[in-house]
């Protein structure tokens, strides 16, 4: 399996209503998004992120809102956020 030649690029977005969103960024290419399940984070995709990046695709997971380093605002932590 060739490694990847690319480091993670942590970094936060703010959602209109203040709540920070945490992501990480690794890779070049076509996008593939992750979203992980309650309770876990971003770094519940790290094997399968770390073997696309090497493969040609930028990855992107981040932490839902309520999760890992996003905020963890009182309101809008339900899955359907």
């Amino acid at each position: 399996m060739p490694h990847a030649t690319s480091t993670v690029r942590p970094g936060t977005i703010v959602t209109n209503d203040g709540t920070e969103i945490y992501y990480k960024d690794w890779g070049e290419g076509p996008p593939v998004v992750f979203s992980h399940g309650w309770p876990l984070t971003a770094d519940a995709w790290d094997d399968q992120m770390v073997f696309l990046a090497s493969h040609g695709y930028r990855c992107i997971a981040h932490d839902r809102r309520g999760h890992g380093r996003s905020s963890q605002p009182w309101n809008g932590n339900e899955m359907n956020t």
